[in-house]
């Protein structure tokens, strides 16, 4: 048997995200039209690569319907102009799309199948709300496999807040400031411009484009967020402050074998060292990405000290609550999404993986003291994702400092 090759990810780009609904800016977007503008984009930016290689497209959607639905890879490859010899396909692991669309295309360049591939996710959660016209099977009630909560993704944190009375309300609207702060800090420092792709948009008032995400609200106070009210039950916890929002965009990333990057001369941005995914209760779905990490950490035989820098994606402020306290990482500590999160930013949901990615990406470069990287999500009906990554500038003399 041949050794594993050398996954590296050579390059991610996404749509700004939008507000889902009739008011956001992509309401009169396809939602394949988004994510073909991110393949096009990948490709343009990446001029060395040539597109009849590409071994493979794998896309994401959560809602695979209307134009979310028909094998999305393939039908998004060929709209993208890439050659008919370019096979694709579609995926749905909930919030976890894109995640599982870099992991299976990894595998399959590490198993030495694929040299080149293209992996990404879209949600038009505007057109296609979470498990629209989905038939969940009776018996999960009947039969108690699950409770009612565990359809509901606010319930789901309201719940981990019961578990934990230590993870007040207070603090996760704390994290939820400090989420808003950074992203805007994030986008004065041009932090996270290089990755966004232009989409035209079309609205009452005309032709428009897209540059910036939608969501972030700037201005964000502790006392506004103590005034949200909170939907999932009566005197909760969770509000639309301390959660990430419903929101529409697409994300897309290049994977190559190492020795294929280097034939044709493609920078790498991170090499691929583990991942893992685990299943929890989906009552208390956020709780996720712990044993996924864990999996993934004895998996490279590494340990969450070996973690330099931290990307979760916040579906709830509480949920990264919970994997902070389990690991013993403090809720200010700098190592943890430096530019920001999806309480800002928005988590239009099989296409917030890559998102992840091209934060950590572009973090490697301004930290050559980090070895090794993670990118975790908790996912509907309790799992959770978590991908390790190795900093191809890291720099053993800054490391020591």
């Amino acid at each position: 048997m041949a050794e594993r090759a050398e996954v590296v990810f050579v390059d991610g780009v996404r749509t700004p995200f939008g507000r889902a609904g009739e008011k956001g800016m992509y309401w009169n977007t396809r939602a394949d039209d988004l994510v073909v503008k991110a393949i096009i984009g990948l490709m343009e930016r990446n001029p060395g690569v040539p597109p009849e290689r590409i071994d493979d497209v794998a896309i994401a959607a959560t809602t695979q319907t209307g134009d979310q639905g028909l094998t999305l890879g393939r039908t998004a490859a060929l709209l993208a102009g890439l050659p008919k010899s370019v096979p694709g396909f579609a995926i749905d692991r909930m919030c976890a799309g894109a995640m599982t669309a870099v992991t299976m295309m990894g595998s399959s360049i590490g198993f030495g199948a694929y040299d080149l591939a293209i992996a990404g996710g879209v949600e038009h959660m505007g057109r296609h709300p979470m498990g629209f016209g989905a038939d969940p099977n009776p018996r999960f009630l009947s039969e108690r496999l699950v409770s009612e909560d565990a359809l509901n993704m606010g319930a789901t944190a309201e719940r981990i807040h019961d578990r934990f009375p230590s993870y007040t309300k207070e603090r996760s609207d704390r994290f939820a400031l400090r989420s808003q702060q950074k992203v805007a800090a994030a986008y004065e420092a041009g932090n996270i411009q290089p990755d966004l792709i232009p989409v035209a948009t079309r609205s009452e008032s005309g032709w428009g484009l897209a540059t910036r995400d939608e969501a972030p609200r700037p201005e964000t106070t502790l006392e506004g967020l103590a005034g949200l009210r909170t939907p999932f039950r009566s005197h909760g916890r969770v509000t639309a402050g301390n959660a990430s929002g419903l929101n529409d965009g697409a994300s897309a990333c290049l994977l190559a074998s190492g020795a294929t990057a280097k034939e044709l001369g493609l920078g790498v941005k991170m090499t691929m060292t583990s991942f893992a995914f685990a299943g929890v209760e989906p009552e208390v779905m956020g709780l996720g990405p712990v044993p996924s990490t864990e999996k993934a950490l004895r998996k490279a035989g590494l340990s969450i000290t070996d973690i330099g820098l931290f990307e979760l994606n916040e579906a709830f402020a509480v949920q990264v609550i919970s994997f902070l306290d389990h690991f013993g990482i403090d809720d200010e500590d700098p190592r943890v999404n430096e530019y920001g999160g999806a309480i800002a930013l928005g988590h239009p949901l099989a296409s917030s993986g890559v998102r992840l990615m091209n934060q950590l990406a572009h973090q490697f470069e301004s930290h050559p003291e980090v070895r090794y990287g993670l990118t975790a999500m908790c996912i509907g009906l309790g799992q959770g994702g978590s991908v390790i990554w190795e900093n191809p500038h890291f720099n053993k003399k800054a490391a020591k400092r």
